[in-house]
């Protein structure tokens, strides 16, 4: 618990302190938000604010992290490595389009190609990391299995657990990239989501079938508590982050951001046997992206039905609907953190169900 409690203050400091001149050196260089002509009108005024802010969370999380294990003198582990790894790497994708944005000055950054080779490259290296590198009791970081609360089902076999695991990548990245819509929503989100992981983790640890034995319900999860102390590392670094995030935000996290934390949730989804929890737990960017597909196809059918295309929503992500319906921003903000902690109380519940007493 001593690595737990050091990383996430570690990179909570590195957050806090980290940030503003991270928004000095971006000033400096003239690295300012785009924003789209056809969005909210009302975002236009944060035109120019600066971004790839998540370049701090991910920094921060990485020094966190090693510096707890400096401090206390413990060995890394593999499956804390493999899900920083991927955090890293999608960070680095994000930090290209970022980059490209803000240089050449226009809204879209790199090629939707690109951008998702970048994605499935990283992806690929961590799903089949975590096939591998088995420990004194053979467990690996994940195995080729689908996962709720613990593992279940038949084995799908390396090849299909690989795509699984890029569906999961992509679909989780973008769900919180789309939920980067308004000024520290996506931040107090995925740090939430995050707490979850903590306890998770931490209960795994206490329960674990390598520490306790073979005990009922005990959990076949390589290095629990490593997961819980790289949760916590991110954790920090996201609140530290969201100081400066928060409504008016002073930074924006950027592609960067938004693809590292989407990375950082599907790793530990992946590596604590929880992956289908993560859609309970993550249930406000479930909903985001429900919004978006439900608009899109609802404005192509009722083009082909109809002969006029109609939408759901007044705009999409959802967020942008109360927008357009008038609710202040902090307003939207806040109610939606309320909903994710329900989802997250939820998420939680169900994962201690199963040692409620019959």
């Amino acid at each position: 618990m001593n690595n737990v409690i050091l990383a996430s203050g570690i990179a909570l400091f590195i957050g806090l302190l980290g940030t503003p001149l991270w928004i000095r050196l971006v000033v400096r260089l003239g690295y300012g938000q785009m924003i789209r002509e056809d969005g909210v009108a009302t975002h236009l005024s944060k035109r120019g604010t600066p971004t790839m802010g998540g370049t701090v969370i991910v920094v921060g999380s990485l020094l966190g992290y090693a510096a707890a294990h400096l401090i206390t003198w413990t060995q890394p582990t593999i499956s804390a490595g493999l899900v920083l790894f991927l955090m890293t790497g999608l960070g680095v994708v994000g930090f290209i389009d970022d980059y490209i944005k803000v240089f050449k000055q226009r809204s879209l950054g790199l090629r939707s190609r690109a951008k998702a080779t970048g994605i499935v490259i990283v992806g690929v290296i961590f799903a089949v990391g975590c096939l591998q590198f088995p420990n004194e009791m053979q467990i690996t970081p994940a195995d080729s299995y689908l996962s709720f609360l613990r593992d279940f089902g038949p084995n799908i076999g390396p090849y299909l657990f690989v795509l699984w695991a890029l569906i999961l990548i992509q679909g989780v990245s973008n769900g919180v990239n789309l939920t980067d819509g308004l000024d520290g929503l996506a931040s107090g989100t995925v740090g939430l989501i995050l707490a979850a992981y903590v306890i998770i983790g931490n209960w795994q640890f206490r329960q674990s079938c390598i520490v306790q034995g073979l005990e009922p319900h005990c959990y076949w999860v390589r290095d629990p508590l490593d997961l819980a102390v790289v949760a916590a590392a991110v954790l920090g670094a996201c609140f530290g982050f969201l100081w400066w995030n928060a409504p008016p935000a002073k930074i924006f996290m950027g592609d960067t951001g938004s693809l590292a934390l989407g990375g950082v949730l599907v790793g530990l989804a992946i590596t604590t046997r929880t992956q289908i929890l993560l859609a309970i737990l993550g249930g406000l960017i479930v909903l985001i992206t429900m919004s978006v597909i439900l608009q899109v196809g609802w404005f192509k059918l009722s083009g082909r039905l109809l002969g006029q295309n109609k939408r759901l929503f007044k705009m999409a992500p959802l967020q942008h609907h109360f927008e357009m319906s008038g609710w202040a921003e902090t307003t939207i903000v806040v109610r939606f953190w309320l909903i994710c902690g329900l989802c997250v109380a939820a998420g939680v519940g169900l994962f201690y169900l199963e040692w409620v007493p019959k």
